[in-house]
Formats: C-alpha cells, sequence, structure tokens
C-alpha cells in the first residue's frame, strides 16, 4: 500500500462526536438488541449478542470511552468487528449510537492523535482526520481493549 491511498473506514458516531473503524474489522453491523449480561464484568461491557448462533462479547462505546450511558434508540448498532490482539483474532460487538458511512481516507489525510484537549484517552486513537468542518476520530481497536478486556472477551466467546 503506497503512502498515498486510500484505505476505508466505517464512521460512527457517539453523541455529536465521530469516530471511525477500519472496515477491514468489521464483519458485520446490526440492528441494536439487548445483550444477554455476563456478571461481574466492568460497566462497559454489556454482555453477549447472538451473531449467527455464536456469542459474541459487547461493549457500550460511550461508557469505554467515560461518555453517559444513553437509551438505544432506533438509530443504535452494534458494528461486528474482528481485532487482532497479541497472536489472536478477537470478536466483539461495539454500541454505537449510530452508523454513518464507509469513507476514504488517505493516508495523507491522518494528522496525529492530540496529546491534550479531548475526553478520551488518545492511546486509544489511531489519528484524526478533518471532515465537514469537524474531525473524525480513528480508533486504533487493539488498544482500545485493555487486558483485562481481552481477558474477559476471549473468555466470554
Amino acid at each position: 500500500m503506497s503512502q498515498n491511498s486510500d484505505r476505508q473506514y466505517v464512521t460512527l458516531g457517539l453523541g455529536a462526536e465521530v469516530f471511525a473503524v477500519p472496515v477491514a474489522y468489521v464483519r458485520e453491523i446490526l440492528d441494536y438488541a439487548p445483550p444477554f449480561g455476563i456478571p461481574e464484568g466492568p460497566g462497559y461491557m454489556l454482555g453477549l449478542t447472538d451473531v449467527r448462533g455464536k456469542g459474541v462479547p459487547t461493549l457500550d462505546l460511550r461508557l469505554k470511552l467515560g461518555l453517559p450511558r444513553v437509551e438505544p434508540t432506533l438509530t443504535t448498532r452494534i458494528l461486528v468487528v474482528d481485532v487482532p490482539v497479541d497472536g489472536r483474532v478477537l470478536s466483539l460487538g461495539l454500541v454505537a449510537d449510530r452508523v454513518i458511512e464507509v469513507a476514504d481516507v488517505s493516508q495523507g489525510q491522518i494528522e496525529a492523535a492530540p496529546d491534550i484537549g479531548v475526553p478520551w484517552r488518545s492511546d486509544y486513537i489511531e489519528g484524526v482526520v478533518r471532515r465537514d468542518g469537524g474531525f473524525v476520530v480513528l480508533f486504533n481497536l487493539a488498544r482500545l481493549l485493555t487486558s483485562q478486556d481481552v481477558a474477559l472477551v476471549a473468555k466470554a466467546a
């Protein structure tokens, strides 16, 4: 892949903020259905979502990022992603307020992640892209998951 080649991202909204995950990691996008609860998990781990007969651990991105909880709406979606972590691939459901679009982003458009001035930890961020008068934050999905999350997801799967 050349330095200026395009990569595709699925953009999603959490409140007024816009985030993106690489299309390559997204297996499917589901309408929201309440996950089956997992006892003793962290608050942002909602439980298991049935994806084609297999239980997929599902987390609320809002809560993971320290944003306030909101009730699901008709636009709430679960992105089922396959994330390579520590030599294996973990399947995970990510709850977002809405899925916006698939966007092409060239490597040259990606700016470094800011160190300050954002309400979430910058180590989750691959970079930012200026778009439509604002910013789209590109997630680094492997870094979004803590070692505790990886253990919990691996155990639940």
